[in-house]
């Protein structure tokens, strides 16, 4: 069996190379960062297998690649770049990625929840423009921070933050229990959290779950941090809560559409945060995640 990477870019075809051994089935790199749905008939043609980093695979498209029977999702999120089930009506078996990423992401999260609570994203734009705006920021020791949704990013989270001096308080659809970690309903999470951070996996029961009527009863003047998928989260009403204050501010990593439109309004706003769906880009990850990438292609393959 082969396989191709069909997004690696740059920066992940470098990675790609370091963490190779021998006896890896074959898989050839493609350095593009983009590839069109189009397209893919054509590239695939031959492979058995794909790694797929974000390109949008359509259940339409990939019905005209007859040879290909995996797609290795380089992550958690494959819903938001393919339908799973229509794939495996196809016999196409998608495989995701667990855990190779939660430190480095549980850090990005936090690292936003600073940048929000200190407003450093509006000052550094302000003194780029010449100007010197100040803001009085929120003290975060002290504070409460509410986790929705509780996997591996989340228990990293929990960790730096009661670190901090925050306490830490969750919500998970299951029941749970962390050290220094306070469970509770979700009614409770939203009325007490100074900080809300987004952990929850995209699928069917999540799509839109941050709904305008959860926005509503957040507790006012929350700082909102979301490392998970833009599409947990209704997007309109978070714009509004943001004009009217209700959000304080949202420090956001992911979007319902990347890359983020031109003149989103999420772009013009003072009181967001934005990152470029890079919470898991560190070089540690990055070869953790490509390994256990060709760990799975050689399980698929059959080598031992």
């Amino acid at each position: 069996m082969k396989g191709l990477f069909i997004d690696a870019g740059t920066e992940l075809a470098d990675v790609f190379d370091t963490v190779l051994r021998t006896g890896d089935p074959r898989v050839d790199v493609n350095r593009a960062e983009q590839v069109e749905a189009e397209a893919l008939p054509s590239l695939l043609a031959g492979y058995d297998f794909v790694l797929n980093d974000h390109t949008q695979m359509p259940t339409a498209a990939l019905r005209r690649c007859a040879g290909l029977k995996h797609v290795i999702f380089l992550g958690t999120g494959a819903r938001s770049y393919m339908n799973p089930e229509e794939l495996a009506e196809l016999g196409i078996t998608v495989h995701i990625i667990k855990g190779y990423g939660d430190t480095a992401v549980a850090e990005h999260a936090i690292a936003l929840m600073w940048a929000a609570a200190r407003d450093v994203a509006r000052m550094e734009r302000g003194i780029r423009a010449g100007g010197w705006p100040r803001s009085a920021g929120m003290q975060l020791t002290g504070k409460t921070i509410g986790l929705l949704g509780f996997g591996g990013i989340a228990a990293e989270v929990a960790r730096i933050a009661a670190g901090s001096g925050m306490t830490v308080i969750a919500w998970n659809r299951t029941p749970k229990q962390a050290p220094g970690v306070t469970f509770m309903d979700l009614e409770s999470l939203l009325a007490q959290s100074q900080v809300l951070s987004v952990h929850l996996l995209l699928n069917d029961e999540t799509r839109g779950f941050l709904s305008a009527e959860r926005i509503a009863r957040l507790r006012p003047g929350v700082i909102l941090v979301n490392t998970a998928r833009g599409a947990v989260i209704d997007e309109d009403a978070m714009v509004a809560a943001l004009r009217s204050g209700h959000i304080r501010h949202a420090a956001l990593d992911v979007f319902a559409t990347e890359p983020l439109p031109a003149g989103h309004d999420l772009a013009t706003l003072d009181n967001v945060t934005l990152t470029a769906h890079s919470a898991f880009r560190t070089p540690e990850a990055s070869e953790t995640l490509l390994r256990r990438a060709l760990d799975i292609a050689r399980r698929v393959s059959g080598v031992e």
